[in-house]
């Protein structure tokens, strides 16, 4: 039986998965090269991979595609002999049609590597961004006050006052320099964890924007730090989309760790926006969605935005802990 006759009693599930034109070619191609072994054959064979990659055919459907193939011509075969020729060929043939997948994951995995390593540099300038904040800033505010109060010795009692306002305004300053240094290297979720962190994060937003923020979490379960860094930097942005565009009053953070997965929620009670225009592209997602995807994609993770206009956002999150 060819190839020809096989499309005729294709199961229907097999044509559900594939159109008629490429199993067409694909069944094709590999009696031509069952028949002459000839290298453009397999040229083919991999022109069709790309084409079912491009496509997004399965590598599963791919190979039920080449199973149904090949069987029908071994049943086609004369001998043992040559049923054994006919499965040796088309395996050769099959190894050539899904080389292009094994590429695409290849170029996945460099990509995703890529950006891992990239998170992980970034991560490393924040870090040092904060302890110039905390220790050079600092240093120079503190050189500011000796200063001030060196001068305010020499001044009448009226402008040494005026001075004191100075000094009260520079010890504000020093301290949102903290809070903000605190919140881009947290010492927290190093040395106890995510949740820690995240309770300090809370409190810091709360008393900086009047955002309520709630943290509930089960257990106080240490994660593999690329997650828990993940966490709350994802955290961290969902808090400022809240306080800064939302304008939300109460948002509620929920942690949860399963077997296999660490899981997130931040729900807030903002203005919402229609999640179907962001996610189409007529307006665009904005760098922080875009941040938040990117940083949880190069773990495995994903994020669930759930939002109306008046109903407030919802980020479900989940990590994989295991890969």
């Amino acid at each position: 039986m060819t190839g020809w006759y096989w499309l005729v009693d294709m199961s229907t599930k097999a044509i559900h998965h594939l159109s008629n034109s490429l199993e067409t070619m694909y069944v094709a191609a590999l009696e031509d090269y069952l028949r002459q072994h000839d290298e453009s054959c397999l040229h083919r064979a991999y022109e069709l991979g790309r084409r079912a990659v491009q496509e997004g055919r399965s590598i599963l459907e791919m190979l039920e595609l080449h199973q149904q193939a090949s069987l029908t011509f071994v049943a086609g075969s004369t001998s043992p002999q040559k049923s054994a020729g006919v499965l040796e060929a088309s395996a050769v043939f099959l190894r050539e049609a899904i080389s292009p997948y094994e590429m695409t994951n290849r170029a996945y995995g460099e990509a995703n590597a890529a950006l891992q390593r990239l998170n992980e540099i970034l991560e490393a300038e924040v870090k040092r961004l904060a302890h110039a904040l905390h220790d050079d800033a600092g240093q120079l505010l503190a050189a500011a006050q000796i200063k001030l109060q060196d001068i305010g010795h020499t001044l009448p009692v009226d402008l040494r006052e005026r001075l004191q306002e100075v000094r009260q305004v520079l010890d504000q300053i020093e301290d949102q320099l903290r809070g903000l240094s605190h919140e881009l290297r947290p010492v927290a979720l190093e040395d106890q964890g995510l949740l820690p962190a995240l309770l300090g994060l809370a409190g810091a937003v709360s008393r900086r924007s009047g955002l309520q923020v709630t943290v509930e979490a089960a257990e106080a379960t240490r994660l593999p730090a690329k997650i828990e860094t993940a966490l709350y930097r994802v955290i961290q942005e969902a808090l400022k989309n809240s306080s800064k565009h939302a304008r939300a009053s109460t948002v509620k953070i929920r942690l949860l760790h399963r077997q296999d997965q660490a899981c997130c929620s931040v729900e807030d009670d903002g203005i919402g926006f229609d999640w179907n225009s962001v996610s189409s592209g007529r307006k665009g997602q904005g760098l922080g969605l875009l941040g938040i995807h990117e940083r949880l994609h190069a773990l495995g993770g994903t994020c669930e935005i759930r939002s109306a206009p008046g109903q407030g956002t919802t980020l479900n999150i989940t990590i994989p802990t295991e890969r």
